[in-house]
């Protein structure tokens, strides 16, 4: 009985001694499973960061083109106000100038006409 006792000790001890090994190597697998998934993780997020970088930096220069065209127009419209303002009183001179020729040109017939 004892010989039986300790025989099937034996097997159990091994048994467990192979279950301890499947789960060390059970274990190993998966630390280098969660290593890998960390790399990819870490990559992926490397990814992200430089196409948010990207995209930031093209923003900006659009942003600045911009920024200058507004200038550029802003500008356009300030002269073209000030040619604006320029040719009405232009247009002021020559209506006050045609008034009086036609004024003078009334007196002249006038003095024509007697």
């Amino acid at each position: 009985e004892l010989h039986l006792t300790m025989s099937e000790r034996n097997k159990l001890a091994k048994s467990l001694g192979m279950v301890q090994k499947e789960l060390q190597e059970k274990e190993i697998e998966m630390k280098k499973e969660i290593s890998e998934y960390q790399d990819r993780l870490l990559q992926t997020e490397k990814e992200h960061q430089d196409a948010l970088a990207e995209a930031n930096r093209k923003n900006e220069i659009q942003i600045e083109a911009c920024q200058e065209k507004m200038n550029s127009l802003e500008h356009f419209i300030g002269s073209q106000k000030l040619e604006i303002e320029h040719l009405k009183s232009t247009k002021e001179e020559l209506n006050n100038s045609l008034k009086e020729a036609n004024q003078t040109l009334g007196e002249l017939l006038k003095l024509k006409v007697r």
